[in-house]
């Protein structure tokens, strides 16, 4: 039995790293799934909303074959629904389908049925997020060529639906020119049908377009109904008109707002200039969004009124985007000048987000409030000057300190252990680990700098799945090396056991552990580093920097020496407490960045925080950290008591 449980524990780490990453890989393929199925049906609706006009009129069916599509996509729409992972909206979302159905069955207005479709839309890109945006700016000169090369044919060259094929299509191809029709569809719809295509009739899926090629040819698309003399009008409306710049507040709104939902909000005329104004200018509303404190306002003031309006989904979600897309970017240069501050924030967004999570308008309308008191000590703290050269150099210090030391106790753990086991053969594994990660850091500051833009949800999931991950991986490790510390006769242990256990697997396993400890650690400081980098103090930034891998390089050494000098037995009893330590901390801290994300919900409690041991006040990360301690507890206990059977026999 004995042998079999030190089989085990030898193995674990490998088993840990691979289930653990089967679980983030099957959580990414089920958002990914999610979010296929959610778009399919957001495409199905929204052609129901442009098209049903086309085939009914005073309630009377002036095109059969329309009229059959309308009926088979709603159809499909409350089969498709029904495929969907539970969701809190989801019942709401199938009543508006269902209400949608009815008013097609029963021939209903044009108007009242492209409102139902609108509505139901709404609720199902609150409750399963779909990208409705462009991750960079669309380039319409490539449009231009993608449209000649794959749609002129049977679109037309000037998109009248006139070109060599259409003749042979039925139906036929659509006229991107009639401006009657184009009022009614989004740029969003475009992209869905150009990535998707339409089931039963002759457009074809251009899936293999990338997805920025795609976004051009819908941009493309949408501008061929407009001309020349209505884009101008609309640059002088950008100019003066104040209530343009509020309607559409960034590139989504150019995306997902349609000609007729902005006529009826400035005028027809005036939806028209505008939406051929940026439509074929996309960067002017790219510059014009809020960042920073100004988006974190602009999103908890919508978020608020999903609440009002019972879309606790959208609520949350805007209420998301107000900390990562907001409020984090500025989070190192706060932190810099008033860590109290940054704490002060961080709680109030937690209490937030705890009060929509439970449908208590009134809790979440007085969270709101202390948030929006907050953001305006923020912008007192920050001001419109740059932050001193001292501030700069400490928080680029401090920054890589923090995040080089996380790293540094896991790595030379590893490299310290394979030395006193003799095994310098594996030690490449774990050099190529972490150098790999340095690289892998500098590919990350490029991307972020000069090729896109990442996300705040993004940053914050894959800090998290990395740091479960590492705890995971590190609590195994723990256990094993207590075992083997309770057991005793460590050099015959050593040099006849360790060698068959070490296997090429292990090996891998290692330098994946070596990877991610690193990695997870570079890549916060890259984004803090970028956010640090916008003051201008570019000298301070370098010598906060510089001293910080002086000082990392003589810990790194004082480390392995520490640990090269200390008795075998003693290095694996108080290398196991501290491994068991760390993965606390580690597992507090990922459960805290997938709250952040939005993965795992928040429920504030009365408690300490402790941010050097991943301490939050929050009933899931403390229950994550208790589960850990548990496992530790009882792992070491049975350690002993296997240790106590085998100097009995």
């Amino acid at each position: 039995m004995f042998s079999s449980i030190k089989k085990w524990l030898v193995c674990y780490p490998l088993v840990a790293a691979s289930l653990s990453l089967l679980l983030a890989g099957g959580a990414q393929a089920q958002v990914a799934d999610q979010g296929a199925g959610a778009k399919q049906l957001w495409q199905l609706i929204d052609y129901v909303a442009v098209d049903y006009s086309g085939a009914v009129e005073h309630g009377k069916v002036v095109s059969e074959a329309e009229y059959a599509e309308m009926l088979d996509f709603t159809d499909n729409a409350t089969t498709q629904i029904a495929a969907l992972p539970a969701h809190a909206s989801k019942a709401a979302i199938a009543a508006a389908i269902a209400d949608l159905r009815k008013a097609v069955v029963a021939k209903a207005d044009g108007v009242e049925v492209k409102r139902l479709a609108h509505h139901a839309n709404g609720l199902l890109i609150a409750a399963y997020p779909i990208p409705v945006a462009p991750k960079v700016l669309p380039n319409l000169a490539r449009g231009a060529a993608l449209y000649a090369a794959q749609c002129a044919s049977c679109h037309g060259v000037a998109g009248g639906g006139d070109g060599p094929l259409a003749a042979s299509l039925e139906p036929k191809p659509i006229a991107f020119t009639d401006g009657e029709r184009a009022q009614s569809r989004s740029l969003m719809a475009l992209y869905q049908v150009i990535s998707q295509g339409v089931s039963g009739t002759s457009m074809a899926s251009f899936g293999q377009l990338s997805e920025n090629e795609r976004w051009d040819l819908a941009f493309y698309i949408g501008g061929m109904s407009h001309d020349a003399a209505a884009s101008a009008r609309g640059e002088k409306l950008w100019q003066d008109d104040p209530r343009s710049k509020k309607l559409y507040a960034d590139l989504a709104a150019v995306t997902t707002l349609t000609q007729e939902a902005v006529a009826a909000k400035l005028g027809a005329d005036e939806a028209q200039a505008l939406t051929a104004y940026l439509r074929s200018h996309p960067d002017k509303a790219e510059a014009h969004k809020p960042a920073g404190l100004a988006l974190s306002r602009l999103r908890l003031a919508e978020s608020l009124a999903a609440m009002h309006a019972g879309d606790r989904a959208g609520a949350t979600r805007l209420g998301l985007s107000a900390y990562l897309d907001g409020f984090e970017p500025i989070e190192p240069m706060v932190g810099a000048r008033n860590k109290s501050l940054l704490l002060a924030v961080e709680n109030a967004m937690l209490a937030y987000r705890s009060a929509v999570a439970k449908g208590t308008v009134a809790d979440a309308e007085a969270a709101g409030e202390k948030l929006q008191q907050l953001f305006t000590h923020v912008e007192a703290e920050l001001g419109d000057a740059k932050a001193e050269p001292m501030t700069t150099f400490v928080g680029a210090l401090t920054i890589l300190l923090r995040e080089g030391v996380e790293a540094l106790l896991i790595v030379i753990g590893i490299i310290a252990f394979l030395r006193k086991a003799k095994r310098n053969d594996v030690l490449p594994y774990v050099h190529a680990g972490w150098a790999s990660a340095l690289v892998a850091g500098g590919l990350t500051w490029v991307a972020a700098t000069y090729l896109v833009t990442i996300s705040g949800a993004s940053r914050e999931v894959s800090e998290g799945l990395g740091s479960v991950f590492a705890a995971l991986v590190l609590l195994s490790v723990g256990l094993w090396m207590h075992q083997k510390s309770s057991a005793g006769r460590w050099q015959e242990y050593l040099h006849e056991k360790l060698t068959a256990a070490m296997s090429r697997r292990s090996a891998w396993g290692l330098f994946a552990l070596a990877f991610i400890a690193v990695y997870r650690e570079v890549f916060e400081t890259v984004l803090f580093y970028s956010a640090l980098a916008a003051d201008g103090n570019g000298g301070a930034l370098l010598g906060g920097f510089l001293v910080a891998i002086v000082l990392l390089v003589v810990i790194a050494w004082a480390l392995l020496r520490t640990s090269a000098r200390m008795p075998i037995g003693k290095f694996f009893s108080w290398t196991s407490a501290f491994v068991a330590v760390l993965a606390v901390i580690l597992m507090g801290k990922g459960v805290a960045a997938l709250q952040e994300a939005g993965w795992v919900g928040v429920t504030p409690v009365d408690f300490m925080r402790v941010d050097l041991l991943g301490i939050l006040p929050t009933l899931e990360t403390l229950l994550a950290q208790a589960a850990i301690l548990a496992i530790i507890v009882a792992g070491y206990g049975w350690n002993r008591f296997s240790a106590g059977k085998h100097k009995l026999a």
